[in-house]
């Protein structure tokens, strides 16, 4: 059995999902072209061991250790049951990351090294929430809805002279 915190409850699935990425490996660091120092596209995600009850995907990608508190980068949701999300992709509905916008901002910390988070959520439903839902109220309506999860964890220090 998995457990993890979401908002302020602990949760406990009976699935693990496999989370990976072609571009980076888990604790390793996110390449300058999925941040602010290059492209500041998504990266391409792999997912694997996904139930066959799932009717959708989440994804929450969040940096705890941004000055001000936790900081959303990517928060999307009504995924298709794929295996794999491209490199720029968006294939669900995105919600309001931290600069209060619909999409993916990639990593650009003020100072040191980062952890960003990307967390996978399979859910046994879609979810009827509208474009611009933030991190909270997601979370609240996939409460009940967790068959499995799966994280992979990226880091990122802000480069002086960063490839694009």
């Amino acid at each position: 059995m998995n457990s993890f915190i979401l908002g302020f409850l602990a949760i406990a699935v009976n699935a693990t999902l496999t989370v990976k990425s072609p571009a980076f490996k888990d604790k390793d660091f996110i390449p300058s072209k999925y941040t602010c120092d290059g492209l500041n596209i998504n990266p391409p995600l792999t997912i694997g061991d996904i139930p066959k009850t799932t009717q959708s995907i989440a994804l929450v990608v969040d940096d705890p250790d941004a000055p001000k508190g936790t900081f959303d980068h990517w928060i999307m949701w009504n995924i298709p049951p794929l295996a794999q999300i491209d490199e720029g992709s968006t294939p669900g509905t995105q919600g309001e990351n931290g600069k209060k916008e619909n999409k993916y901002t990639g990593p650009c910390p003020p100072s040191g090294t980062h952890h960003y988070h990307f967390k996978v959520y399979a859910l046994d439903s879609m979810l009827d929430l509208p474009v611009g839902t933030d991190k909270k109220a997601l979370e609240r309506a996939m409460k009940g809805h967790i068959i499995a999860f799966g994280e992979l964890t990226g880091m990122y220090k802000k480069q002086l002279h960063a490839e694009k």
